[in-house]
């Protein structure tokens, strides 16, 4: 009995013409990742989980998908057990093949778990493991892309997936505020080169630290970015909500959203700076704010920039400037891209004071805005053939095989037709519908002479010339 296929939910398929466009995102971010100095690295689809664990916050951590250990281990637990593992349980039990031989928790420490390795959920926690281990070799600032996909297990929507990719850029080993606008102006000029309207939203991670010292809410602070990082899904009143099952009182909430508000303002800084500048968190968020933006205005951008304070971004790595991206068009109000300032993320891996900042596009994202407002370049084809050889028998094929590969030879893409039973119209049938622009037709004529008969399948014009000619009008 056949089985019918189908995919893991939350991914996709790409047919040629979608690896095209995707191609066209991917080529337009890459060549200004190398205008501005950033060079290319790759780290592997799998790390450890001590690796990846806690750099994400609680939620994130319950988004990790974890890596089962090569062998058959759950057969050796009793259903129950198997059943009631939760994200923590997994990755901290030990290999029960060893469960009856170690008596003291403190051996089983150096002991296999069943889940040891984890896809990676992002591309800034890889790239802060191998600048660690590799911290001998590089120079510092080191500047560097990355475009490769990642995985979380989130619920699968539109415009959310769980396996996507993102286009990263990183500068670390350098505190300059520098970085944070040109990496700014990146975002700038790879969404002007595409044609779409961008807001880039701009804020502090410092002026948020500043608002739990101002409530005197210090220990609230992660939960309470969480809350805000969730105002675009479930608004104030759900914010509201969020923060009062922390334990903030009324007054504290309302606090909050008054700072919130100060986004309205017609100078954001100006305002947020009234309310928490005498806080020392406060005055360097203020100061970073205002350098920003002198330099920002210097590198003259095209698309609109927003000073935000609602912008507080999940990750709990952040320790700065934060950045997001929002498509200025159609009905699509997702981030389609983010990033920020983190000041000590490699020593968690042992290389304490090094400061990086970095932004992410989601490749994923930008297609569906692309594709939904009609702005892929028109001229984006499946493949790069530019003429087909057709033929009638043996001897013609062999002469279309052997001008095909003179083709070649000058870098043109050229295809036969591979069957020989196919007649000349089933030929030209396949080069129309694959849009190849050129066919050249091989008869007993051209098979003893120099000239070809080449055909515009275009325009339907058709003219002889010998091989020559061919390859410069091809080139």
């Amino acid at each position: 009995m056949s089985q019918k296929p189908n995919l893991p939910q939350g991914t996709r398929d790409f047919g040629p013409l979608v690896v095209q466009q995707r191609k066209y995102i991917l080529h337009t971010i890459e060549a200004v990742f190398k205008k501005y100095g950033f060079m290319p690295l790759e780290t592997p689809a799998m790390e450890q989980l001590n690796t990846l664990s806690g750099k994400y916050g609680d939620e994130g951590d319950q988004l990790l998908y974890k890596i089962l250990n090569s062998g058959d281990y759950f057969k050796k637990l009793a259903a129950h057990q198997a059943q009631a593992m939760g994200h923590e349980e997994l990755d901290k039990t030990i290999l029960p093949s060893f469960d009856n031989s170690i008596e003291h928790l403190d051996a089983k420490k150096s002991l296999p778990f069943i889940a040891e390795k984890g896809l990676r959920y992002d591309l800034t926690v890889p790239f802060a493991r191998y600048v660690t281990m590799n911290r001998n070799s590089i120079t510092f600032p080191f500047k560097r892309y990355q475009m490769q996909p990642v995985w979380r297990a989130d619920k699968p929507q539109k415009g959310r997936y769980r396996e996507f990719w993102q286009c990263d850029a990183d500068i670390i080993g350098s505190e300059s505020i520098l970085n944070e606008a040109e990496l700014i102006k990146m975002y700038d000029e790879v969404f002007d080169k595409l044609s779409l309207p961008v807001i880039i939203k701009i804020n502090n991670r410092k002026l948020l630290s500043a608002l739990a010292t101002y409530i005197q809410a210090e220990e609230h602070f992660i939960a309470i970015t969480v809350a805000i990082d969730k105002l675009d899904k479930i608004g104030q009143q759900g914010v509201s909500d969020i923060l009062a099952q922390t334990g903030l009182s009324s007054e504290q909430i309302a606090t909050i959203l008054r700072f919130l508000n100060l986004s309205k303002a017609a100078d954001p800084i100006a305002a947020a700076e009234d309310m928490l500048g005498q806080i020392e968190e406060g005055k360097l968020g203020i100061l970073e704010l205002k350098k920003l933006q002198e330099y920002i205005q210097l590198l003259s951008p095209i698309n609109t920039i927003e000073y935000n304070f609602t912008l507080a971004r999940g990750l709990s790595y952040y320790t700065g400037a934060i950045v997001e991206v929002q498509a200025n068009i159609g009905n699509f109000k997702a981030s389609i891209g983010g990033g920020g300032r983190y000041d000590n993320l490699t020593g968690i891996f042992g290389m304490p004071g090094i400061s990086g900042v970095g932004i992410s596009f989601g490749l994923d994202r930008i297609y569906d805005v692309l594709e939904e407002q009609k702005l892929f370049p028109v001229n984006l084809r499946t493949n790069d053939t530019k003429i087909l050889f057709c033929y009638f028998d043996e001897a013609t094929q062999l002469k279309a095989i052997s001008l095909c590969a003179e083709l070649r030879n000058q870098g043109i893409a050229a295809e036969v037709f591979p069957d020989i039973t196919k007649k000349i119209g089933k030929q030209l049938d396949y080069a129309n519908k694959l849009e190849i622009g050129y066919a050249c037709i091989i008869g007993e004529t051209e098979l003893n002479s120099n000239t070809l008969q080449v055909k515009n399948l275009f325009s339907g014009e058709q003219y002889p010339m010998d091989i020559t000619s061919m390859i410069n009008l091809l080139q």
